[in-house]
């Protein structure tokens, strides 16, 4: 289920981006992205902006809805792995465990250099 989201998810994100980009500024004249006046003929007397301005909406409901979706599945799976008997104190104190278990980096310092050091 979370992968059919996930899909829906990005292809409205697509569709959102390629609707923003055919409609019309403004200042632009009217049937500029469809060549001509066929705008007019295509969508009716007002234009394609009408159309596509409430299209662009229905899909941005639609991508806030599945992304709240995609939400509750992370949440699901994040609170699946701290329920797995983990806590994260203990986590915490064994990571602090292995990194003194970790050899020393040796610096090796030449006093031939020219970069000065703070003293």
């Amino acid at each position: 289920m979370e992968t059919v989201i996930l899909v829906v998810h990005v292809l409205l994100a697509a569709a959102i981006i390629a609707l923003v980009l055919l409609q019309q500024g403004k200042g632009a004249e009217a049937g500029a992205s469809f060549g001509g006046g066929a705008s007019q003929t295509v969508f009716g007397s007002r234009g394609s902006g009408n159309f596509l301005g409430k299209l662009t909406a229905l899909f941005a409901a639609i991508l806030f809805a599945t992304s709240f979706g995609l939400a509750f599945f992370a949440k699901e799976r994040a609170s699946s792995v701290f329920d797995a008997g983990i806590p994260s104190a203990t986590l915490i104190e064994s990571a602090a465990e292995r990194v003194e278990e970790l050899p020393a980096l040796e610096v090796q310092r030449s006093n031939d250099s020219d970069i000065p050091t703070a003293q």
